[in-house]
């Protein structure tokens, strides 16, 4: 089992408007949410789709709900739990990042963050900025997850806690660029902060995306703009999410074995793959890498933009210079 290369790789473009394609961006699962389409006249209805597959998502994946089935999974204590096919979806790609990754992508570093403070949805961190008083704890570890697909059920040890932050966007990226050509039958491109899908037949030149070096897919007037045709790209920053506790600064990344924030070699790393789930658990893997993830990338044939903390750019796999 491994990571899947797109059919076809990035290609660097100038930045023309597309007439032919409308859009429209929102807020949702802690970041923004854009939808583009080619037949603008199905904007509205691609619209509610993916306000459908969002709601849906959250639903089931969200550690900061306590009527998710996450929470419910995290409160199990031990026992095992009957699950929807959603759920068990979005747990099967968690559990397979894990695999293909080593264990870099773990879904039970829930722990790890609690004890970070990221015991709240994220746009609350800052409210409490004290020191923290207890060490980091490592992962559990993946392995420790009992699941049936079969018969829609899982079982964690009692005290593990999961968290499919580090996919579940993703993985809905996927299902609602898919949900949306599959019952509009035009093509689409839905971006969850910076997790981008695509589907159907792209425009004329492909989708245009702006790759930026300091806070991944953005605005900013200096980010290269390339061009997809089909597949996902997605980029991974330790920026995006940080926090302050006492005088430590963390984020987002963690490194399984010991639960601590990953260092940051890369400030960001885009990557381009058959689908935003593989793009994204390559770019997640490769910030916990460091060093040795171009050679990975490599390895495995993504086409990626890797930028050093001092703006150093080094690309792999195709990706355009």
């Amino acid at each position: 089992m491994k990571l899947s290369a797109s059919t076809s790789s990035p290609i660097t473009l100038p930045r023309p408007a597309v007439p032919s394609v409308a859009g429209r961006t929102t807020r949702a699962l802690g970041t923004f949410c854009s939808v583009l389409v080619t037949v603008p006249g199905v904007l509205d209805a691609a619209q509610l789709l993916l306000n459908d597959q969002i709601a849906a998502i959250d639903l089931a994946c969200s550690r900061f709900r306590p009527d998710s089935e996450l929470s419910a999974l995290n409160k199990s204590g031990g026992a095992r739990t009957t699950v929807s096919p959603l759920f068990a979806g979005a747990l099967a790609a968690a559990l397979r990042a894990a695999e293909i990754t080593d264990g870099d992508v773990d879904p039970t570093c829930g722990g790890s963050l609690l004890q970070l403070g990221y015991d709240k949805d994220f746009a609350h961190l800052a409210t409490d900025t004290s020191a923290l008083v207890e060490p980091p704890v490592p992962a559990a570890g993946w392995e420790c997850v009992e699941f049936n697909a079969a018969r829609l059920s899982v079982r964690i040890p009692r005290g593990v806690v999961l968290d499919l932050g580090a996919t579940a966007k993703a993985f809905a990226a996927d299902l609602a660029a898919n949900a949306i050509f599959e019952q509009i039958g035009c093509g689409v491109l839905v971006n969850l902060g910076g997790d981008i899908a695509v589907a159907g037949p792209p425009p004329e030149g492909g989708w245009r995306i702006g790759v930026d070096d300091a806070t991944g897919i953005g605005g900013s007037a200096e980010q290269q703009c390339v061009a997809v045709e089909a597949g996902g790209v997605a980029t991974s920053c330790p920026a995006v999410r940080t926090w302050r506790r006492g005088e430590q600064d963390l984020h987002h990344i963690l490194v399984p074995a010991t639960g601590r924030p990953a260092e940051i070699y890369w400030s960001s790393v885009s990557v381009a793959a058959a689908t935003c789930f593989d793009a994204n658990t390559a770019s997640t893997a490769s910030i916990i890498r460091g060093h040795s993830a171009l050679r990975w990338l490599h390895a495995l044939g993504l086409p990626a933009r890797l930028t050093r903390r001092g703006g150093d750019v080094l690309t792999t796999g195709g990706w355009p210079q």
